[in-house]
Order: C-alpha cells, then structure tokens, then sequence
C-alpha cells in the first residue's frame, strides 16, 4: 500500500522518535501532522528554571532543531497537551488521520520509577484519549509504541514476541498494560492495531540521555563513563533510521495489523562493544565500574524473524556503522551547538 498522500497523525511526535519518523515518512510521500504538547523532555520542561540537566544549553539547541527540521519539511504541528480529550477531539478532527501513531509518553524508566504518577497521566492518560477518538470517523490502523522492557529480565539470550511478559519497575509495568488497551480497543471495537517493541534507540537530537549519548558526552568532555556492572551486560542496540524504515514498512503493509512487532537491530552487543566503538573515535575515554541497579533488567537480542518475514523489514546499521555515525555528529557539532550558533546541513550528519 503506497504512503502517497496518506494521512498520518503522530501524537507525541516531536520527541526523538516523532520528529525523525515524522520527516521519513513525509519523504516517502505521505501527509503527516504532529500533535504534540512540548511538555515531557521538550522545550517546556527544559525552559523550567527546576529543571536539571547536564548538557541544558546543548539539549536546547537540539530541541530548537527538531522544530526547525519540521517547519522546514512542510510538517505541521499542533501544540496540543494530548492529555486533554476535548481539544484532541478538536486538532483530531481537523486532521481525520487515517493513520494514528502514538508516541505520547515518558520516555525514561528511571524517572518513571521516581514519578509514576505524571508517568501513568503522560502515557496511558494519552493513550487512552487517542484510542477512544480513533474508534470515530477516519482511523484505520493505530499503532502504539511499546518497548522492550516489557519482558523484564529476559529468561533467554533472544527473546520473540511470544516470550511471556514480566515487566520490571513503573516504566515497563505501564507499557505492558497499555499494550492490553489497545488489544481491548480492537476486541471491543474492531480498531486495527500494531504495536511496536523497540530497545535502546540512539541517534542525532536525543535528549533522553540514554546509555549511547551519555557515554558520548561524557567522553567528548573528558568525564568518566559510569559503567552499572562490569561492561558485559547486553543491549539489543537500534540506530533511530532502521526503526523508521520499519515504521514505514508497517504503514505500508496489511498484514502488519493485529500484530505485536520487535523492531530492532535483532543483534545485542555488550556495553563495553560500546565503548570499544567509541574510544576508537574519542581519546583517553575513562570508565568507572559501578554496582549495577536492582531495577535494570538483564536483556539480549530481540528477534526480529518475524518482522523481517511478515513486513520484509531488512535492518541495515549494525552498531559499528551507526553508533560511529552518531559519535561523528556529535564530533561535527559539540563546540558551536553548546553555544547554540550551528545549523546542521544533513539531519543524518552527513550518513547516506
């Protein structure tokens, strides 16, 4: 099925998934809005005098770019708090998505575990919202974001989508149950549904301060690297474009309705693979060794078999060729973009 002029509706969609997703799939050719608050780890919260965070300035400037990218590629977005149903309702029907993705969440299992209650308000508040309005009018397939951490400790090296769900802490329990919605949602209203199981995302504008971009930072300003274990402990790591590309392959494609898709690299690699990569492109990278936290899970490879059969999705970034894309965009951008003075000419950096 081609994206032409396909009306897609992301909520939630100027985060660091949105925004990249967002301008794949403008280029493939379909019509894309963003409904956004700007609220979660955006430019409001990060405009708060509260809010503390290492790297602010710089976190700043990438945001500042997120919007600009949008604006430039024709993307409307509509700064709308997804948390309230009547003006969802509102920029909803204004658009008549025949597509919804919902991206709308907090996005980070540490803070979750310290705040659950704006957890559960920004992610199943808002998920609740799109669900019930895209049982209305032009909606054909919703597809919701989940995340790896919905299996918990994983109980094998791979796991696949039928290995059983033991979520760990706030953030993993609060996936688990929004992916039971929105198979409810299709049981009681025959709504169409994918939902999508990524694990430890990195690339170009994150603000999130995942494992990836922290060891980057920290290496580029000569900290340690604090390493929670001792280095062997495995990520199934997924450069931001494979995940798009499969977005769009989802889109595209039937038969990807009513499914439960890992959408990975389908590879994990150990954290010190990680900074083996990274010290070959940054000098003197120091680490320091620290008891790893009782709340993190121990996880492997999630098995994208069925996503490669079922949508023909095909990852082609393994972490040497993406991870090291992401450290020389850092590299090209580090001194001007903490000043706040550089505009990049490629939203890739310069990767084909």
């Amino acid at each position: 099925m081609s994206l032409k002029n396909k009306k897609i509706a992301l909520i939630g969609g100027a985060g660091f998934i949105g925004h990249h997703l967002a301008l794949d799939l403008a280029a493939a050719g379909a019509n894309v809005e963003i409904v956004d608050g700007l609220q979660v780890n955006h430019i409001l919260s990060f405009a708060s005098k509260d809010k503390k965070s290492p790297n602010r300035h710089l976190y700043d400037y990438f945001l500042h770019e997120r919007i600009r990218l949008l604006r430039e590629a024709g993307i409307p977005l509509h700064v709308q708090d997804a948390r309230d149903y009547h003006m969802l309702t509102y920029v909803l029907s204004g658009i008549r998505p025949d597509v919804i993705i919902h991206l709308a969440a907090v996005a980070h299992a540490d803070q979750s575990n310290k705040d659950p209650f704006s957890t559960f308000d920004h992610s199943l508040r808002t998920l609740e919202n799109a669900l019930d309005l895209s049982r209305y009018g032009t909606v054909g397939h919703f597809i919701f974001f989940s995340s790896s951490m919905v299996y918990g400790h994983f109980p094998q090296d791979i796991v696949t989508e039928e290995t059983p769900c033991d979520p760990l802490g706030i953030y993993g329990a609060l996936k688990f149950a929004a992916e039971k919605i929105v198979i409810a949602y299709n049981q009681v209203f025959g709504l169409p549904y994918t939902i999508i199981r990524p694990s430890a995302l990195y690339g170009e504008r994150c603000v999130s301060r995942r494992v990836s971009q922290i060891f980057i930072e920290n290496g580029l300003s000569g900290q340690e690297i604090a390493v929670y274990g001792n280095g062997s402990d495995r990520l199934d790591f997924t450069y931001i474009r494979d995940l798009t590309q499969g977005v769009i392959r989802i889109v595209e494609n039937e038969k990807a309705k009513g499914q439960i898709l890992n959408l990975t690299y389908g590879e994990s690699r150990s954290i010190s693979d990680l900074i083996k990569i990274l010290s070959d492109h940054v000098p003197d990278v120091k680490v320091d060794y620290r008891p790893k936290d009782r709340l993190t899970p121990n996880r492997g490879t999630l098995s994208v078999k069925k996503a490669e059969e079922l949508i023909g999705y095909r990852p082609s970034y393994p972490l040497e060729k993406g991870y090291t894309a992401y450290i020389n965009w850092y590299k090209s951008i580090w001194d001007i973009a903490r000043r706040g003075t550089y505009s990049p000419g490629s939203q890739y950096g310069g990767l084909s």
